[in-house]
């Protein structure tokens, strides 16, 4: 048996330089595709997906702030896998004593607190959170044994569960509600009004819910931290839900009692706003201020059902007034009702903007993604920060009352409302459609809505104040040292807000308004949209189809942009100027004599310049050389000229004879991100042109590369990415000639401290 040494490929070197590859295909970065998820990026022949269906009862305690409940779970095995157990998400659990979110939350300072900060430790300190989980059972109402790790519960099913087979299980819970103001990161919880002692109640993430299983990940049972938000299953939802009975309670999905529920005159109003086009008050501030005066002993019980959602939330309150407005949607000839719930401490800002806004979303999102699927869209005002669910968001803020009961809202409250808004109902796309795995990629939840909110802002009004999405918006975060890549798990995230939603919106607009062009991105972006519309993507599932709707190969984009913490800065650090040597022998002397004399003798041969000579004094001295510089051309050197012309083709005698200009740009990439160059040229005669290079200009050299730019005009200045469409950081080195950088001076006077003595008034007077 013949033995030889084979070559070992581990660690494959491209080149003997330090070179790295910034376009080498993501191949063995990405999943191996398969016949769930194939290479195209679209759902493979054998893709699946679990179904969940809900039966819930639910009783919202106003005088403790409690619920209590108890559902039936239909969870029906599509898989191929036989499933012993099955894991459920209780988030509420993040609330207990002792959770691990609370016990991994570390302190920033020995020194320092703020106010919330205490208030916020010594209230999870004392709360008694999270579910109290009374029983668990199976079909036949008999227990079955469970064991609850952390913010996740594992059911031991009696039977294995097998593929195309259906379990049924029962829960019964109850927890009590935090309240709003003692807990960042809330998603849910109750808001107390202390003029009147009435609270608003939000819920979400209120029940024990089925987690995702999945074809990559199988159970995704990862503790809740209060970042990476939720992976559920699609299901129908039929949901009891027992308030007192003076409440209005907004919900997903569709109110089924209706008839029992609200008066004859609102379910006219309903009635009539159906085909509205203003917002039509279905609950009148001056009904929902008579409704708070006094709590009602009673209950009554709102019935609803949601279809095809992977999540169910609500919100009561006997505050809250509410509007509603009919949205016809022509692609599937439907109308949506767009519906708003606020207390009448809202107003004049809710009843103007916020249904407005619900409409204005489902508009601008339909476009770039598919028509909204659902019968209706709610906003629901809440004191926690913007929540989404399916059918359903909850977002602050209100008005300012003033000590004389006037109200007033800034500038900035306006345009936090309405955006707010857009950005929450946008959440229905992404990630209550599509499907998305937020607690694995919180960019793919945020990122993408946060794009099209951006959109959506822009479509609004011409000067909507801030730039979402707007390249020099993501600056000062890529050039931070405190960062991490896009593709981090939510809970390892150190600026979660510039990491999961400005810069992948920032990323997906220089991909439409720079590297793709609108319509070879609006295109690939629906398709992603409509391939993977209630289905569960994942990052390789959007980066192959983007490739395969378009056409352009982007995997140097999703590498820097996603998987690195470079940042953009290129430099234009040299230009050189040049036109052709035409060999002729007369031309080039006087072009060499031109060049010499613009550039003049030095310092210090001018000094000389009247010193004594001796080839003056002494005549003998001179020769040849005295006479014929070096730019003196001998008929032996036209001959040679003649010579040489004669030998070469037409065409090659036609380029010596070009009076065009050359000029010869030098760049450096010093940000590490490679990127298309974008230059604007400026003539003497004052014409000025764009050109565009694309990011494979740099695909042999990442660190430098130059340019040739060919003109029969003169070239005046040059300025590297002129309108700011790639997050360049140091605008500085865009420029040639360089440009001085323009500042503004700022004045001060020190101001003198006082003494302690001065402090206390003491001193010694003189007259």
């Amino acid at each position: 048996m013949a033995v030889s040494a084979a070559p070992t490929y581990a660690q494959v070197r491209q080149t003997k330089q330090d070179h790295e590859d910034k376009f080498r295909q993501l191949d063995e970065m990405l999943a191996t595709p398969n016949d769930q998820r194939i290479a195209s990026g679209k759902p493979g022949p054998k893709y699946w997906q679990q179904q969940t269906n809900y039966k819930i009862k639910v009783r919202l305690n106003d005088d403790d702030q409690s619920v209590s409940g108890s559902e039936i779970i239909t969870y029906r095995n599509n898989s191929p896998h036989t499933l012993d157990y099955v894991w459920v998400r209780l988030d509420q659990n993040r609330f207990a004593k002792h959770s691990d979110d609370h016990l991994s939350q570390p302190t920033n300072s020995t020194t320092r607190m703020s106010f919330s900060a205490l208030r916020h430790e010594k209230y999870r300190q004392e709360f008694d959170g999270g579910f109290k989980i009374a029983a668990v059972t199976g079909a036949d109402g008999k227990p079955i044994p469970y064991t609850i790790v952390g913010t996740m519960m594992r059911i031991d099913l009696r039977r294995p569960l097998k593929p195309g087979s259906s379990a049924r299980l029962g829960i019964k819970w109850s927890y009590k509600l935090i309240q709003s103001k003692n807990v960042p990161i809330k998603r849910s919880g109750f808001h107390r009004f202390p003029k009147d002692g009435n609270n608003i109640y939000n819920l979400g993430q209120w029940y024990p819910r089925i987690a995702g299983y999945t074809d990559n990940k199988a159970w995704n049972n990862r503790t809740f931290f209060g970042l990476g938000e939720f992976q559920t299953e699609f299901g129908t939802y039929d949901v009891e839900i027992t308030v007192p009975a003076d409440h209005i309670v907004a919900a997903t999905g569709e109110l089924k009692n209706d008839e029992e529920i609200l008066t004859s005159a609102q379910r006219s109003r309903l009635a009539k706003a159906r085909t509205s086009d203003r917002p039509v008050f279905i609950v009148t501030r001056e009904e929902a201020l008579e409704a708070q005066k006094d709590k009602s002993a009673d209950t009554k019980t709102w019935k609803f059902r949601a279809e095809n959602v992977r999540d169910f939330a609500f919100s009561s309150s006997r505050k809250y007034v509410w509007d509603a407005m009919g949205y016809y949607q022509e692609e599937d000839n439907r109308t949506i009702m767009a519906m708003s719930f606020y207390p009448e401490e809202g107003m004049p800002l809710w009843d103007k903007y916020s249904t407005e806004a619900i409409v204005h979303t489902l508009e601008v999102y339909s476009k770039y993604t598919f028509p909204y699927p659902y019968p209706v869209a709610q906003s629901v005002n809440s004191a926690t920060s913007g929540m989404e669910y399916p059918m359903i968001s909850f977002n602050p803020p209100r008005p300012t009352e003033d000590a004389d009961g006037k109200r007033t809202y800034s500038r900035r409250t306006k345009y936090g409302l309405i955006g707010v808004i857009i950005h929450e109902v946008g959440h229905n796309y992404f990630p209550m459609i599509v499907n998305t795995p937020e607690r694995d990629w919180f960019w793919m939840d945020e990122g993408f809505n946060t794009f099209l909110q951006g959109l959506a802002h822009r479509e609004w009004e011409e000067g909507w104040p801030g730039n979402i999405g707007s390249p020099e918006t993501i600056i000062p975060f890529m050039t931070s040292a405190n960062q991490v890549p896009v593709m981090t798990d939510p809970e390892s995230l150190i600026q979660f807000g510039a990491n999961a939603y400005r810069k992948p919106a920032v990323a997906f607009n220089i991909l439409r308004e720079t590297i793709m062009g609108r319509e070879a991105f609006d295109h690939a972006f629906k398709e992603y949209a409509r391939r993977w519309k209630f289905k569960r993507p994942y990052p390789a599932d959007f980066f192959r189809t983007m490739e395969d709707a378009s056409g352009y190969d982007l995997d140097w984009f999703w590498r820097g942009w996603f998987y690195s913490t470079d940042h953009v800065d290129i430099s234009l650090d040299k230009v050189t100027w040049g036109t052709v040597n035409t060999k002729d022998p007369d031309i080039e002397a006087a072009y060499n004599k031109a060049r010499n004399d613009e550039v003049g003798p030095s310092q210090v041969v001018r000094r000389h310049a009247g010193d004594r000579r001796r080839v003056l004094e002494r005549p003998e001295l001179q020769d040849f050389y005295n006479n014929n510089d070096a730019a003196t051309v001998l008929d032996a050197d036209r001959d040679r000229y003649k010579s040489y012309v004669e030998g070469l083709a037409d065409w090659e005698r036609e380029l010596l004879k070009t009076a065009d200009n050359f000029y010869f740009l030098e760049f450096s990439n010093v940000g590490g991100l490679v990127m298309p160059v974008i230059v604007e040229i400026e003539y003497v005669d004052g014409e000025k042109e764009m050109r565009r290079w694309p990011a494979s200009l740099w695909r042999r050299n990442p660190n430098t590369v130059t340019k040739l730019i060919t003109s029969k005009k003169e070239i005046k200045s040059i300025t590297l990415d002129p309108l700011r469409e790639t997050a360049d950081a140091d605008t500085a080195n865009n420029y040639w000639p360089r440009r001085t950088q323009r500042t503004r001076l700022e004045l001060f006077k020190r101001r003198q401290s006082k003494s302690l003595m001065e402090r206390a008034g003491e001193g010694t007077s003189y007259e």
